[in-house]
Formats: C-alpha cells, sequence, structure tokens
C-alpha cells in the first residue's frame, strides 16, 4: 500500500519555517510561496512541500583551506 503523505497545519509550518502565520496567510491570497490543501475551512500544507521549500533556501558556504 502507498504511504499517504504528512500534512501540517499552519502553525507547524509558521515554527518550521520561521515565517509567520500572518505571512503566510498573504502569500495564500497572493498565490505565491507554498502551495496548500484546503479542507473545508482547514488550511494544510503537505510536509514534502514545505522541506522541499526549506531545501531550496539552503546554502552551502565555501569551505577554505587557508587557516
Amino acid at each position: 500500500m502507498e504511504k499517504l503523505p504528512q500534512y501540517l497545519t499552519e502553525k507547524q509550518v509558521s515554527e518550521s519555517t520561521g515565517l509567520s502565520q500572518k505571512t503566510l496567510s498573504q502569500h495564500r491570497w497572493k498565490s505565491a510561496g507554498l502551495p496548500y490543501s484546503k479542507f473545508g475551512r482547514s488550511i494544510r500544507y503537505k510536509l514534502d512541500d514545505v522541506l522541499a521549500f526549506m531545501e531550496a533556501g539552503r546554502v552551502e558556504p565555501e569551505t577554505s583551506n587557508t587557516h
């Protein structure tokens, strides 16, 4: 059986990403930012989408051999 995707609440996404719930709400209103699902009045974000969003902002500093 295929594993079902895990969904996060707006509060969980806010805590994980550092984006305020107001910013997440504005992104939805502007059709920008993270993809989301709406179930009735509930907003949910797929964990895989949140992780991809965070990974896209990843910066790997260059290592320097000069000490």
